[in-house]
């Protein structure tokens, strides 16, 4: 293979690349190898950043809920039987 067919070889598997990276939706690097969206004066954060901050924000606040489950579970199974009688007939009176 001559020079100028590998110059056109290797532009077409970077514009290739560039292509299935746009379709599976992956973010695009420059070549130094950062995204684009990490560079520096760049202060807005990208739309994925944005959204995967949203997505641990609930997740947090499902955890936090989680964890009063568990804990009101622990204190129901650590309970001796009298205090969880009197517990469950109070909640059978909030009802």
């Amino acid at each position: 293979m001559n020079p100028p067919e590998m110059i056109v070889t290797i532009v077409l598997i970077c514009v290739i690349g560039s292509i299935v990276r746009a379709k599976l939706g992956l973010p695009q690097r420059r070549a130094c190898g950062r995204r684009r969206d990490e560079e520096e004066g760049d202060p807005r954060p990208s739309a994925a950043l944005a959204a995967s901050e949203a997505e641990n924000a609930e997740l947090r606040s499902e955890l936090r809920a989680l964890k009063a489950r568990v804990a009101t579970l622990e204190r129901i199974a650590t309970d001796s039987s009298t205090a969880l009688d009197r517990e469950i007939e109070a909640l059978r009176d909030r009802a």
